[in-house]
């Protein structure tokens, strides 16, 4: 059996395509493969056992969008930067009735945006292959595409064959993929694994979400669970750990004493588009600040794990959750731009549904009593923008000693930004040059786009390679799921409940006009014995 890596090693890379692992200078391989020298990442999958053995791949729901802009073209970065093994298929499964050349093409137009050649498209999608079912569930369907797949695996050189199923499908029929995957799907034997990735809503409040889980606890283990939350894949949230306990500057400072609040936006210069009466069911909180923002939220904030292993990060993570409080209608401030309800999508026109909302939550902890942590996130706003802002106290000194211009300093902020151009930005106060001993604010900036040799691939690339190599890290735990519920549960309750109404704003502003207000207010550091709650009381440390 041929495979383009014979053919055509690291094909983008001497194409000089936008992406590859493959740095210019390549190093010796104790395990070298097909005599190419390789980088770090390829040195160390080289060397595991996984990399050697037989994948097969399925993909349930391969006819949506989700698997079209981001399942597959993930999968194709991976295999051709022969990050997949040798002997890999890959499966679709879904509804719809397909050829496998119908799914192919289906695709084509998809894989080829991504600026691989045609050549590796075509290598990639003669691996590809389409069943359809009579539901998500079907049995029956699901034994004959493993039997297609059992096929494969036992021309294969290898006695171990994995398995990972990809669930791009609503969260409604999880159960039912994960009892057929249960019954018919498992891997068996020899040492081999099957994984299982479950994209989000992870439901819609804490009942829900335990009902959800207690479904696949059922049928599969929690190491063979892999809850996707793409946002934790992003380059600037991986670099995190490596910047705050990589630095001895920025652990140092990194606590209630030397930073003002911390406050974390999500911004998207566009509406519902016709997605209207599926937004309509979930609103912002539920899609942005439940998960992506709040996962993010708990990296910023957490203490050093005790490890670099999952369970440890995800050990650190959870303790920040838990020593937070369920988020009070009081710290919360909710828009819905104009023009909202006129998508035809949405059935109910007097809906409440909130499209903005920003929230002060509090972090009982040494480290962090008395600092707000504000998160915002809103659709047709002013522009695209995912951030995190670590505002620091107003500097003190030059007042101290009375100098004139001391009024006008800025605070030192630092920001790292997640989308549209990955950087890391730090905002200082400088002199004006020239005569005058006026300040200015300045910004010191690290732009990954304008790093030579740069590779950066997107987060579902780099999530799928850990969920092949069995790195949890950065994935969520189901106590971590949980405990996001719990505090959000009682306040989306309180908005349906009472029917709460959001502040109406312009489609393309920055938000409800009060905001402005509400941040002045809610982004003062307090002192620690104000914000220490019953639940979570004032520390001696402190």
């Amino acid at each position: 059996m041929s495979h383009p890596r014979d053919q055509h090693p690291f094909i983008r890379h001497q194409l000089d395509s936008r992406f590859s692992f493959q740095s210019d200078n390549g190093v010796d391989n104790n395990g070298d493969v097909s005599g190419v020298e390789l980088d770090a990442v390829h040195r160390a999958v080289a060397r595991e056992p996984w990399y050697h053995q037989t994948l097969s791949i399925v993909v349930v729901g391969a006819s949506g969008d989700l698997a079209k802009k981001k399942t597959y073209p993930s999968l194709l970065n991976l295999f051709e930067d022969n990050l997949l093994p040798e002997y890999t298929v890959i499966w679709g499964y879904a509804r719809s009735v397909k050829t496998h050349q119908q799914l192919r093409d289906h695709l084509f137009p998809h894989l080829i945006q991504t600026g691989a050649s045609e050549i590796v498209v075509k290598d990639f999608l003669a691996k590809c292959f389409y069943h359809s079912g009579k539901s998500y569930g079907d049995e029956a369907a699901y034994a004959e595409m493993i039997a297609s797949i059992q096929q494969f695996e036992s021309q294969s050189p290898s006695p171990t064959c994995n398995r990972l199923f990809y669930l791009a499908i609503p969260p409604n029929v999880f159960g039912d993929s994960a009892v057929a995957i249960k019954q018919v799907g498992m891997a068996i034997g020899n040492g081999s694994w099957t994984r299982v990735i479950i994209e989000k809503p992870f439901g819609r409040d804490l009942e829900t979400c335990n009902e959800l889980l207690e479904t696949l606890a059922a049928e599969l283990t929690e190491d063979q669970m892999y809850r996707i939350d793409h946002y934790l894949g992003k380059e600037v949230v991986q670099n995190l750990l490596m910047f705050r306990f990589g630095n001895s500057c920025w652990e140092h400072m990194w606590n209630r004493n030397v930073i003002e609040s911390v406050t974390l936006s999500f911004k998207e210069p566009f509406g519902t588009e016709g997605r209207g009466g599926y937004f309509d069911n979930f609103g912002i909180i539920r899609d942005i600040l439940q998960n992506h923002l709040l996962q993010v939220l708990s990296v910023v904030a957490m203490e050093p794990p005790l490890g670099d292993d999952g369970d440890s990060i995800r050990n650190a993570k959870l303790a920040v959750l838990n020593k937070m409080d369920p988020i009070s209608l009081d710290d919360v401030m909710l828009g819905q731009y104009d023009g909202y309800s006129d998508d035809p999508t949405i059935e109910n026109k007097d809906t409440n549904c909130p499209t903005y909302a920003a929230i002060r939550c509090w972090i009982h902890t040494p480290r962090w009593e008395g600092v707000p942590f504000l998160m915002q996130a809103g659709k047709a706003l002013d522009e695209k923008l995912c951030e995190v802002r670590v505002r620091f106290k107003p500097p003190t000194t030059l007042k101290s000693i009375g100098a004139n211009n001391a009024t006008k300093l800025c605070s030192n902020e630092l920001v790292f930004r997640l989308q549209p151009n990955p950087s890391l930005e730090l905002h200082n106060n400088i002199k004006t040059p020239g005569l005058p001993s006026n300040p200015m604010a300045s910004i010191m900036k690290m732009n990954y786009e304008e790093m030579p040799n740069l590779s950066n691939p997107d987060a579902y690339t780099r999530l799928l390679l850990d969920v092949l190599r069995g790195k949890q890290g950065s994935f969520v735990r189901d106590d971590e799921l949980r405990r996001s519920w719990e505090l959000f549960s009682p306040l989306l309750h309180s908005i349906e409940r009472d029917n709460i109404r959001p502040k109406p704003y312009v489609y393309g502003s920055k938000g409800p006009a009060d905001r402005h207000r509400w941040f002045d207010e809610m982004g003062k550091s307090q002192d620690p014995l104000a914000t220490a709650s019953a639940t979570h009381p004032i520390r001696a440390s402190l």
